[in-house]
């Protein structure tokens, strides 16, 4: 709003600034912390009165868990609004970009939110049946997709390989789908202890500020070897809401927990972050910055899979960071080191763009 304001308005000096995307960016991390520092106290009031109970806990987990019983869900509303607000403020609106990204956001979001409503009101881990929930899932993610090949190109690229490698035309969207899909479950599925989801969420939006801003500067995309896509540097400026609304959730998240995100808050998040990926045509630089996430999907993958083959488990308990807990590891050692991990991920897959 403030950028089509000032670009109508043709604001003089200083108010200038407001064309500028790195301007708009340290804005709207500024913006969304603020927001979600300000909310937060009542928010979680709020959601500990309608909630009573709060989210169920697994009788079947980690001792220590127990000792969470009471603490409310649907944390994620509180980052969802305050990213809302900031994107609304900062961003070009006009983006198609923009409108992929905040479709998936909010359908995703609203899965997550009638999955956590039903677990509250039935307390019951079951929430919204896993078909229906996918279901809905890659319905969005599809037309995300649709609306961003629509804008940009079916092409496919490969980190260390210059230019793309194939023209997966129509089957792009299936894709590109899949990808936003599977993250935004993979970051779900992480988020299981105070914080675990939080950090490495706020360090792969940092990795990707830098990628989005990369690859809308035709310049430094070309120096780089990178797919140009015009227009995604914008999504600068949703990574930076991003993380400054989680930076605000965090600072309520961190051990002990005043509030959970929920599937309302990982599922949004993730699907975004895959979102982000398929706009910059980074979607394989987001399985190394994202490792984290990645691994912890498929630490359940592989548990269910040999379970159902031979009876036995490979993991003491999945998602991996149960496991971690149940060989002794306290919840903090776990989450430090769990966002120790998702750093230097981040590293590595930041260190794609130049190899090529």
């Amino acid at each position: 709003m403030l950028y089509l304001i000032a670009e109508y308005l043709h604001f003089p000096g200083i108010l200038n600034l407001i064309r500028y995307l790195s301007f708009r960016t340290g804005g709207a991390v500024a913006t969304a912390l603020v927001i979600g520092l300000l909310i937060g106290p009542k928010f979680i009031g709020w959601l500990r009165v309608r909630q009573g109970k709060g989210q169920p806990i697994r009788d079947d987990g980690p001792q220590s868990h127990l000792a969470k019983v009471g603490t409310p869900t649907m944390g994620g509303l509180m980052i969802l609004t305050a990213v809302g607000i900031s994107i609304l403020l900062w961003m070009d609106l006009r983006n198609i970009y923009v409108w992929s990204c905040l479709l998936v956001m909010a359908g995703f979001g609203l899965v997550g939110f009638k999955d956590d409503y039903d677990k509250v009101k039935k307390r019951s881990h079951k929430g919204l049946s896993g078909r229906v929930r996918l279901l809905f899932e890659f319905l969005i993610a599809g037309v995300a997709v649709g609306l961003i090949t629509w804008q940009s190109g079916t092409e496919l690229y490969l980190p260390f390989v210059k230019g793309p490698v194939a023209d997966l035309g129509y089957f792009y969207i299936v894709f590109g789908a899949f990808v936003i899909v599977a993250f935004g479950n993979s970051v779900n599925l992480t988020d299981g202890l105070d914080g675990l989801a939080t950090m490495p969420v706020i360090i792969a939006c940092l990795a990707f500020m830098l990628i989005a801003y990369l690859v809308g500067n035709f310049k430094y995309a070309e120096y780089l070897g990178i797919p140009y896509v015009k227009g995604a540097g914008d999504l600068t400026v949703l990574c930076g809401a991003i993380v400054g609304a989680g930076l605000a959730f965090l600072w309520f998240n961190a051990p002990p927990a005043a509030v959970f995100m929920g599937d309302t808050g990982s599922l949004a998040l993730g699907g975004t972050l895959g979102t982000i990926a398929v706009v910059s045509d980074h979607e394989f630089a987001l399985a190394v910055i994202g490792g984290l996430f990645v691994v912890e999907a498929l630490s359940v993958i592989i548990q269910v899979f040999w379970f159902k083959r031979t009876g036995r488990r490979i993991f003491r308990m999945a998602p991996i960071h149960h496991h971690f807990e149940q060989l002794g590891w306290s919840e903090p050692t776990v989450v430090i080191r769990f966002w120790i991990v998702s750093f230097v991920l981040a590293l590595a897959g930041l260190s794609t763009l130049k190899l090529r």
